[in-house]
């Protein structure tokens, strides 16, 4: 009878214990994406579609650099951004005054952005074999370096600006720091005693004005304004 009762109730226990947390998977469930993600999801399903339209189709085994270099190509019917041409009479001018008939082209920076987005993902569904990533192959990046460079010639827009100004103001700190401490060691140099000619000019410009008033010496003694 004790042992029935012991099971019975190590069975009553069993029961009574709740059963695991379900909840968290399920609120990770309805978690809204963040934008980054969204983007990357709909940049990717495009690439795939792509791929898929291609002729002939196309497998992301089968894909290398020189099919991404056509799609990032294929992209520029889409693009907004107008890049003169070279006969163009608003090549290089950054800011054109008047319409000109050179065609528009995906800017150099969207490109780039959604190549780390491609490469990304493509990380994520083939489960990280980035050696053969066709999005970080040597053609995409020889692409994308080649468009910086035409672009910026085109339109007069140098994008490494920024860099430079940081250089520039990162010496100019230092300069000006190099320039205070000289300058608080000069200070420190200069202020040095007065000589016994200098004191006795200062005690003999002031007579006129308060005889009988004396003036310190450096040394120690005292100067009568009288001389």
């Amino acid at each position: 009878m004790e042992a029935g009762s012991q099971v019975s109730g190590a069975s009553d226990g069993e029961d009574d214990t709740p059963p695991p947390p379900s909840s968290q998977p399920q609120q990770q469930q309805h978690r809204k994406p963040s934008r980054y993600e969204s983007q990357k999801r709909r940049d990717w399903n495009t690439f795939l579609q792509y791929l898929a339209n291609h002729k002939p189709p196309l497998t992301l085994a089968r894909c290398g650099g020189a099919h991404v270099v056509e799609f990032l190509k294929y992209l520029d019917q889409f693009g907004k951004t107008k890049v003169h041409a070279p006969g163009c009479s608003y090549y290089g001018h950054p800011r054109p005054t008047g319409p000109c008939q050179c065609p528009t082209k995906q800017a150099w920076g969207s490109l780039d952005a959604l190549i780390g987005r491609l490469r990304a993902a493509y990380d994520e569904n083939e489960g990280g074999r980035s050696e053969s990533n066709p999005l970080a192959a040597r053609a995409v990046k020889a692409h994308l370096r080649e468009v910086r460079e035409s672009q910026a010639k085109a339109r007069g827009i140098a994008y490494d600006k920024k860099k430079r100004k940081r250089r520039l103001s990162s010496s100019t700190t230092a300069g000006e720091g190099s320039l205070r401490e000289a300058g608080a060691t000069s200070t420190a140099t200069v202020c040095t005693p007065m000589t016994q000619s200098e004191v006795t000019s200062i005690s003999a410009s002031a007579a006129g004005s308060s005889c009988g008033v004396t003036v310190s010496d450096p040394s120690g003694s005292s100067l009568p304004s009288s001389l």
